[in-house]
């Protein structure tokens, strides 16, 4: 499976986006031209040299101040001579920052106005990175990012002194579950408009899985700091074909909780978002019975998990034990029909299939086949292989 990792440890901006794209194989001119077409910008694309690293970089430079309403930017974009795919994508970057920013000031899209966001410049980089998106075809790629690197201190602008990360660039990194992280240096490393193009671009969250690297390229920051400040991309090939996947595992033994207590907590459990819930037999202390309850939680998940089984068992504590990741397969729900006696029954099937959409396995849903059972007469066990064997020959085809 194709698969691109933004890897941005000293930040992202609109500028380092383009240019880490171009280093990787999209088509300079085209861009150029594309940013030039949409905004009043002079467009230079060069090579520089960043803590010995060699990057590209591109430095645009605005020939009309001002900023705009995303209600002008909009209209703007839509008269453009471009793409409509590369139209659309970029609209939909904007309106990740337009919401970012409509929610932070308490305000509506429609009456929302950009300043620095609704600059000729920012125009440009968003209208570049998204035409060196699609020159690239990464639309077909698996697209990952490792935490991103927000900067620390404090910035200044229109609104005044803020904290780093800017309010905007917080807000989508939040909405759009991104991973982030402060530091390495003083200053601004992400900027809204680098957040907002991640979080368009990037389609998987979790662990990145084994990857085969083909390339690498580095896009260029302005700033020369005390560490490379560049946006690294790595193009290559996921190994595996089942998706990665991070989990918790929480335990906790206990001796004094009956059977219809751990029943009930199992649903309350599987209710509260657990994955899975296992009850398993031991021996205590003293030769006393009781359990070990094993639960599978995200690990989001995990702390109201361990209150629920607190609060249900008694138990004084609960062990949280992390696991790297699992392979999971891609699983999705369906429908056959099965003909019984004469009469013609639709049970439900789980389908799990690997990342090239080989199916891996089938399952009929049980409470399904239990009231087929009861009415047409067929043992349950019967009516479990038959709806397998008929789901099998209708979905067995690699999905596409």
């Amino acid at each position: 499976m194709k698969t691109i990792i933004f890897d941005p440890f000293c930040g992202a901006s609109g500028d380092m986006t383009i240019a880490a794209l171009i280093d990787l194989g999209a088509d300079a001119g085209k861009i150029k031209t594309a940013m030039e077409l949409a905004a009043n910008v002079n467009v230079e694309i060069s090579r520089s040299n960043k803590k010995g690293i060699s990057a590209c970089s591109v430095e645009v430079s605005t020939k009309k101040e001002g900023s705009l309403a995303l209600s002008e930017i909009i209209p703007r974009i839509k008269a453009l001579d471009l793409p409509s795919i590369v139209i659309a994508d970029a609209i939909a970057v904007f309106n990740i920052l337009g919401k970012a920013e409509a929610k932070i000031h308490g305000t509506t899209l429609e009456k929302l106005h950009f300043h620095e966001l609704g600059q000729e410049d920012a125009i440009a980089d968003i209208i570049g990175a998204c035409t060196a998106f699609q020159d690239m075809g990464l639309k077909d790629y698996r697209i990952y990012c490792t935490p991103v690197s927000a900067g620390m201190g404090f910035i200044e602008f229109s609104h005044g002194k803020f904290p780093v990360p800017a309010p905007a660039a917080l807000e989508i990194l939040k909405e759009y579950s991104l991973p982030w992280q402060m530091g390495p240096v003083d200053g601004e490393l992400l900027t809204p408009t680098g957040a907002a193009l991640l979080a368009y671009f990037v389609n998987e969250l979790g662990i990145i899985p084994v990857i085969k690297a083909h390339k690498i390229s580095y896009g260029a920051g302005s700033k020369d700091l005390s560490v490379p400040n560049v946006l690294r991309i790595i193009k290559g090939e996921i190994d595996d074909a089942l998706i990665t996947d991070m989990i918790e595992m929480l335990e906790t033994n206990v001796d004094d909780v009956t059977g219809q207590v751990l029943g009930h907590l199992i649903e309350e459990l599987l209710t509260a978002g657990a994955r899975d819930v296992s009850i398993i037999p031991a021996t205590m202390k003293k030769g006393r019975s009781g359990h070990i309850i094993q639960v599978i939680s995200k690990p989001e998940d995990s702390p109201a998990l361990a209150r629920k089984i607190i609060e249900e068992t008694g138990s004084l504590g609960v062990r949280i034990i992390p696991i790297k990741h699992r392979l999971i397969a891609q699983r999705e729900m369906d429908k056959v029909s099965i003909i019984l006696n004469g009469r013609e029954f639709e049970i439900s099937v789980k389908i799990a299939r690997d990342l090239r959409g080989v199916l891996l396995n089938i399952s009929a849903e049980f409470e399904d086949c239990k009231r087929v059972s009861k009415e047409s007469g067929i043992p349950v066990r019967d009516v479990i292989r038959l709806t397998e064997e008929e789901a099998r020959k209708k979905f067995s085809a690699v999905s596409a």
